[in-house]
């Protein structure tokens, strides 16, 4: 039968007699009772290093020391980028009874689902088993085969965590002492199943059979979830919508796009920014971008921020100002890129995907009295009007129904910095002195930060795509220099051999091997900089890891996410939908695209894995931006061929046309392109040869070339 119990499904057989309820747990294996977590890379093993549970890591080893011990794994999963894990396990490590149920019945096995992306992922396949939104972190509790018996969220049961660990705790290993042979044999079962299940999800067996029209139709889809009148954007949630923002602006500059779709998303990008730009999802003080909000308005942020989220969000805004011109746009993307700089450059000119402590939300918040005591009077006069501060607080009712937050404000600046300075009547270094001071009040309510100082694949290819669309936006040679210099750095620091591993540092495969989305952002950011900067030794690169790309995730008819030499879960995990960031699908998707314009195809198993749009994008564009863009891109996209001998600034220009958006390569001989002159083509359709920047810039930008 089936026990339900906290929302927790349970695999058990009836018993007539429960006197086996009281049998002691067999002795644990050598090498069980102490943390060993603590030398591992990455935030969340660090966070947990001095823990006095008995972490182990994710491997083979530990799996068998369970198998000697007759106990069942206590797998807790949870991601940098969502800390509310590190509340919840300090919690179970500070309840003496919850503490001693963990080490007398179970082997706690600690997994960052970030790196370990395969586990990530599974954790929402598991919360729809239960009928549970996913939630992080989720403790499932498994055989030493891997195969799941039981599993819980605990995210939101901060304040329940005993109740909960207990009840779910004492069934399950009630389970395991009464008779470990069904328990293993029924989640064997179980694990079959849901293998099937998953296997179901191919790329193939559920393609679109016309995907240049059907990704026309998920865009306008996507337009029409906007309502200007509501200001709502239905199914976006609570987050940053970086992935609609960028399809929306990527198909807004595709002259093979129906001019009223372009106008479409144009109009649809306008309302966002108005939305967006003002809100206090920006913060005026350090200048970060939150990831997500609470409740229904942008007002009020989570103020949760991580190296990905601001490097992905700036490409999104800077490629929205490519598209409208909006100079608003560009300043909050290179400002929240500067803070990213700030806040998660480690050493090596690397960057880590950040981590923080999770704060009370008040902490962020601030009232009138506050501001008015750390500033002069006339400072705090027109920081207060600038920022749309009340004393009665400024955070409306649906965002803050009882009240929880009265004569609280979070801060906004409505207009650019250099606007409100003047419409202030004060100097941008006075501005800056405001700044500085209120900041250095919050960082005191704040209290002590601790720096990931992990050095991070993700992270770190992440930001130099941003360093590249930051040129291409700027002309400023300083990102371009960025581009190139920490793109260097990470190839030396990554590489493991021919692959690549996810941290700067040696582990286990299972922790630090790198997934399929590592090799996708990887190859993404090669050929990013390769479009601001070409040279042969990137693309030879780029080769280089397609094609171990190709070895280690093709399968018979799915691309995998974890290497063989990782897996511990014999499960076909796939990564077909934006479920924490860009899909593994995607990013490839696009990637397969771009090699093939350079002339330098994948695989051909590889990219016939890679290039199928689902049908299902086009009615949930939402959760595929990404699988879109690089549909769009493929049969509706721009390329740049380039004749030999231009003018200087006119192949200037060419490096700086969007990324992703516009291909560039340079003609083939039998192609006739004229010397000096850039063809422009759209959708299989020779829109024009350009010998100006001027002609370029009103052929592909719609904000009219305004650089």
């Amino acid at each position: 039968m089936v026990l339900w119990l906290g929302g927790l499904p349970v695999s058990c057989r009836n018993k007539e007699e429960d006197g086996a309820v009281g049998k002691s747990p067999v002795k644990v294996a050598s090498g069980l009772e102490s943390n060993r977590i603590g030398d591992l890379p990455g935030a969340v093993y660090r966070s947990q290093r001095e823990s006095l549970i008995p972490w182990q890591p994710w491997t083979a080893e530990t799996l068998e020391l369970a198998r000697e011990s007759k106990r069942l794994v206590l797998l807790v999963i949870a991601m940098p980028q969502q800390p509310v894990f590190e509340e919840v396990l300090e919690k179970m490590a500070a309840d003496p009874l919850v503490l001693d149920e963990i080490r007398r019945t179970c082997v706690p096995v600690l997994v960052d689902g970030d790196a370990s992306r395969e586990l990530g992922l599974l954790t929402a396949d598991l919360c729809a088993e239960i009928r549970r939104p996913l939630a992080l972190p989720l403790l499932v509790w498994m055989t030493h085969e891997a195969n799941p018996v039981a599993w819980i969220p605990l995210s939101g049961d901060a304040g329940r965590i005993r109740t909960v660990f207990d009840q779910s705790n004492s069934v399950v290993g009630r389970m395991a002492v009464e008779d470990l042979d069904h328990v293993m044999k029924n989640s064997a079962l179980d694990q079959e199943l849901r293998r099937a299940r998953i296997a179901e999800r191919r790329n193939e067996s559920v393609a679109s059979g016309e995907p240049e029209a059907d990704v026309l139709q998920g865009i306008r889809q996507l337009t029409s979830l906007y309502d200007p009148g509501s200001r709502t954007f239905d199914e976006a949630g609570g987050l940053f919508p970086a992935g609609s923002l960028d399809l929306l602006a990527a198909a807004a500059m595709s002259p093979a796009v129906s001019e009223d779709l372009r106008e479409r998303c144009l109009v649809t990008l306008r309302e966002l920014m108005a939305d967006l730009l003002p809100s206090a999802m920006f913060d005026p003080l350090d200048g970060g971008l939150s990831s997500s909000r609470r409740g229904v308005s942008w007002s009020l942020p989570t103020c949760v921020r991580d190296a990905v989220s601001q490097a992905r969000s700036a490409v999104a805004l800077i490629r929205v100002h490519q598209a409208t011109g909006d100079a608003l746009a560009l300043e909050r993307a290179l400002a929240v890129l500067r803070f990213a700089e700030r806040e998660y450059q480690v050493a090596g000119g690397l960057y880590s995907i950040g981590f923080q402590r999770m704060t009370p939300v008040e902490d962020w918040l601030w009232s009138v009295e506050e501001v008015e005591q750390a500033l002069s009077a006339d400072d705090a006069a027109w920081w207060i009007r600038a920022t749309g501060m009340s004393g009665l607080g400024n955070l409306p009712s649906e965002v803050d129904p009882r009240r929880d937050f009265f004569r609280r404000n979070s801060l906004a600046l409505a207009r650019g910095e250099a606007e409100v300075a003047a419409s202030a009547n004060v100097s941008r270094e006075r501005f800056e002195e405001v700044r500085k001071k209120l900041l250095k009040v919050r960082d005191a309510r704040l209290g002590g930060r601790v720096k990931d100082e992990s050095a991070h694949a993700g992270a770190t290819f992440r930001m130099i795509s941003a360093f590249a669309a930051a040129y291409a936006a700027t002309g400023d040679e300083a990102w371009r220099s960025k581009a190139v210099e920490v793109l260097d750095n990470a190839r030396r620091a990554f590489s493991d051999g021919r692959g690549l591993r996810m941290f700067d540092r040696a582990g286990p495969p299972s922790v630090v091997a790198g997934r399929a989305f590592v090799y996708a952002l990887a190859l993404q950011a090669i050929l990013d900089v390769h479009d601001i900067q070409p040279t042969e030794a990137l693309l030879s690169w780029a080769d280089d890891l397609a094609t171990t790309a190709a070895e280690r995730f093709t399968s018979a008819d799915f691309l995998k996410e974890c290497p063989d030499e990782a897996q511990i879960m014999d499960l076909p995990v796939t990564d077909l939908v934006m479920l924490f960031d860009d899909s593994t699908a995607g990013v490839i998707s696009s990637v397969e695209h771009r090699m093939a314009v350079l002339g330098r195809p994948m695989v051909t198993s590889f990219s016939r894995l890679a290039t199928p749009l689902p049908v299902y994008a086009a009615v949930r564009p939402i959760l595929h931006t990404d699988l879109l863009q690089a549909t769009l891109a493929r049969h509706h996209g721009v390329t740049a061929v380039l004749g030999k001998d231009l003018p200087a600034e006119l192949e200037a220009a060419v490096y700086r046309l969007p990324l992703r958006v516009v291909a560039r390569r340079p003609a083939t001989a039998g192609e006739e392109v004229r010397d000096g002159t850039v063809r422009v083509v759209s959708g299989g359709v020779v829109i024009g040869a350009f010998t100006s920047v001027e002609e370029l810039h009103q052929a592909l930008l719609p904000s009219g070339g305004n650089r």
